[in-house]
């Protein structure tokens, strides 16, 4: 009986302290961060219990400001469009270290404009 105990008792302990769950709520919050290339700028988006995301990019050339929306995955993966109607993509992956990086492209104004980013949660 103290043997069968024994081996319960660390099955649970085995499945209770696994750290390779991946769980939105590592991201959920707010994040922000630069981006550059044919453009140049800051960005702010927040993720959502749901993994969804929204938030905004300011170009600093333009100054104009553009919707970001899309969605997370559990395991950091972000898919997310600029502007609205979708006028180009905003993807890339944020870690649970709270760290982020990804490319960016944007149609509007044209020509088309592409470039990466990077930033942090806050």
């Amino acid at each position: 009986m103290k043997k069968f105990f024994l081996l319960l008792l660390m099955t649970f302990i085995s499945i209770g302290c696994s750290s390779d769950d991946d769980t939105i709520y590592d991201y959920i919050g707010t994040w922000s961060g630069t981006y550059e290339g044919s453009d140049k700028g800051v960005w702010n988006i927040v993720v959502a219990s749901d993994g969804k995301v929204k938030g905004t990019m300011h170009s600093d050339v333009n100054n104009e400001n553009y919707n970001i929306s899309g969605n997370l995955s559990t395991s950091g993966e972000l898919n997310a469009s600029i502007g609205l109607p979708s006028d180009g993509d905003f993807k890339g992956t944020l870690t649970t270290d709270k760290t982020g990086n990804g490319n960016w492209s944007n149609a509007v104004p044209t020509p088309t404009r592409t470039g990466t980013w990077k930033g942090e949660k806050k």
